[in-house]
């Protein structure tokens, strides 16, 4: 029935678990590496450096002189690429699969003493491996390699551990992000998996008195996470539905306000998720995942409607997603999802979601992402980006401008700092200023200069129109504002700065292009094609240049992809305006040719 739901799924699982046993990974841009045997826990396979074996608090892990990434080592430590060795044990019931599962963690039992690794140094790492572990036991525990009572005791002795040092050492602040939430949700499922034994029902109850305290103060009541960011928001929303889950199996009820909440959260994940099953590259994104099951394309989140639905009880918003089911068949079984399945591929409509400042335009086959709303983290900055009034568009099924993605944190300082960058996303920028200014050295904080907000918006039949402005200019004496408007019908997209302000300034307005997008210019047009589609835009304004410049693109963490971008330049006098329409070309029958 696996393969019935989800063609070609058995050979995806049994091939990744093969890989898993001979101990190759794919992680955070690395490429295939073989890890060997033993595993260096502490390495960083991409640069070949490792992190000492000492106290973990007296271990820097940022290590700024040096390209190397803690996050390689913390991901592999996480051990999700375990899972489908997993997955296969219960598809094939083959103890080949069990037996290198259960070296792997003697392995890493061994080599990782308490609080004595780089893989202790962040209360969060301790908390995600306490998700993948538990459902490794679950998985395994009926197997013969799995029934040898000197590993059952080493695992679940350190099993225990991780939920100990995680309550001891949890990650609580004056405002808390997903390092936070991760501990809480941690706490959580350790509490449910030990049950009466130790603190485990004292873990429980903190991890979810945290719970509900935090989705009301980290998620906005219209379901927009406030790090301000796409990849966050996927990683946060299940860390909160997966203790609704683990409550339901025990059976508990979800409080009412933690559901609403959490179903805002899969609303917005509707709302966002393009009709490809693609995302927008909004904010930060190091590809977290809570417990990652399925095949589907890493940027494809709609699987999160499901499980959110799931999560809760709510089966009208479970029946929403219309994305692959190879996520939530592990979820649900083949029988429940069977029945969900015949209300998939419902339409989404145009949406602000006022609260957390994001607008986002649909219709058919087009897709416009706007931010206009807090830089992230309660204006702190955290996981968000400079981003204010930039935007994403893919119109008539072909994707067209993006944000450039994050790429890399503290493997590099320098490529932390431009792809969180103003220049690095669609939208005016003043000089070489910033909108929310930021020190280079302070990897996750910015100035709260910009508070961006909308002016107006408004949603038909015929068009979607959202003005918005940021005073990130303010200190300055500038002002900018930002007209959007996609004509539904045809497809076409408007959009006009206005800078206003006085002196003599320079100004650049850049769209980051897609990958796939070609370049041509046309005179005093530019021709656009993306997918098998053409697209012309027309510029209108006084002084302005335009350049076609190489870039990059990171479509996900570590990953850089070559692409271009198009750059309006003006230098002289304010006030300024530029109009760009974005627009299908007409077709040569049409136009005569």
């Amino acid at each position: 029935m696996l393969d019935e739901l989800v063609p070609g799924e058995s050979v995806r699982i049994l091939d990744a678990a093969e890989k898993a046993c001979r101990r190759i990974v794919d992680v955070l841009g690395t490429g295939p590496v073989a890890l060997g045997k033993p595993i260096d826990w502490a390495r960083d396979y991409r640069v070949g450096m490792d992190w000492p074996s000492a106290f973990a608090r007296s271990i820097d892990y940022v290590n700024r002189d040096r390209p190397s990434d803690v996050k390689v080592p913390w991901e592999i430590s996480r051990l999700q690429w375990l899972i489908p060795a997993g997955q296969a044990y219960l598809l094939t019931g083959d103890e080949r699969y069990a037996g290198a599962a259960r070296d792997v963690l003697m392995e890493w039992i061994s080599a990782n003493p308490l609080a004595y690794t780089v893989n202790w140094s962040c209360t969060m790492e301790a908390a995600m491996r306490l998700f993948t572990w538990t459902w490794l036991f679950h998985v395994f525990a009926g197997s013969n390699a799995w029934r040898d009572e000197h590993f059952r005791v080493r695992f679940l002795a350190c099993l225990y551990l991780h939920g100990d040092f995680t309550r001891r050492h949890i990650e609580v602040a004056d405002i808390n992000g997903n390092h936070y939430t991760a501990d809480l949700a941690g706490l959580v499922m350790a509490g449910y998996f030990f049950g009466e034994v130790g603190d485990a029902r004292r873990w429980r109850d903190i991890g979810w008195s945290g719970l509900r305290a935090e989705i009301e103060r980290q998620v906005f009541d219209d379901g927009v996470d406030y790090e301000a960011s796409v990849a966050y928001h996927r990683l946060v929303c299940e860390l909160f539905a997966w203790p609704a889950l683990f409550g339901q199996a025990v059976g508990e009820t979800v409080p009412t306000a933690y559901a609403k909440r959490l179903c805002a959260m899969g609303q917005f994940a509707s709302a966002y998720s393009r009709e490809d099953g693609t995302s927008p590259l909004w904010g930060d994104a190091d590809d977290a995942r809570a417990l990652p099951f399925g095949g589907q394309k890493l940027g494809d989140h709609r699987y999160l409607i499901g499980l959110v639905g799931i999560a809760v009880g709510n089966d009208e918003l479970a029946a929403k997603f219309n994305g692959s089911v190879s996520e939530l068949i592990w979820i649900t079984g083949p029988n429940k999802l069977a029945a969900l399945s015949t209300a998939l591929s419902r339409s989404v409509p145009s949406t602000a979601f006022t609260a957390g400042g994001v607008y986002i335009m649909r219709h058919n086959d087009h897709h416009v992402f706007i931010d206009c709303g807090p830089v992230g983290l309660a204006g702190r900055g955290g996981h968000g980006h400079n981003d204010a009034l930039s935007f994403e568009a893919r119109l008539n099924g072909a994707l067209l401008v993006v944000d450039r993605g994050s790429f890399a944190y503290t493997a590099s300082f320098e490529k932390r700092n431009e792809f969180r960058s103003t220049a690095s996303h669609n939208t005016p920028q003043v000089g070489q200023e910033e909108i929310n200014r930021f020190d280079p050295n302070d990897l996750w904080n910015m100035q709260n200069d910009a508070k961006a907000e909308c002016v107006s918006w408004r949603s038909n039949e015929v068009e979607d129109v959202l003005v918005g402005r940021h005073h990130g200019y303010q200190r300055l004496g500038i002002k900018v504002q930002r007209t959007i408007r996609l004509e539904k019908e045809t497809g076409c997209l408007d959009v006009a700065d206005r800078i206003e302000g006085e002196g003599f300034r320079q100004l650049t307005v850049p769209l980051h292009l897609a990958p796939q997008v070609s370049v041509t210019l046309l005179g005093t047009r530019v021709g656009l094609q993306s997918d098998d589609r053409e697209f012309i835009i027309v510029a209108e304004g006084e002084g302005w240049t335009l350049e076609v410049e190489p870039t990059t693109i990171s479509p996900s963490y570590g990953v850089l992809v070559p692409s271009k971008r198009l750059v309006w330049r003006r230098t002289g006098s304010l006030p300024a305006s530029l109009h760009l329409a974005i627009q299908p070309a007409p077709s040569k029958a049409n136009s005569g040719s």
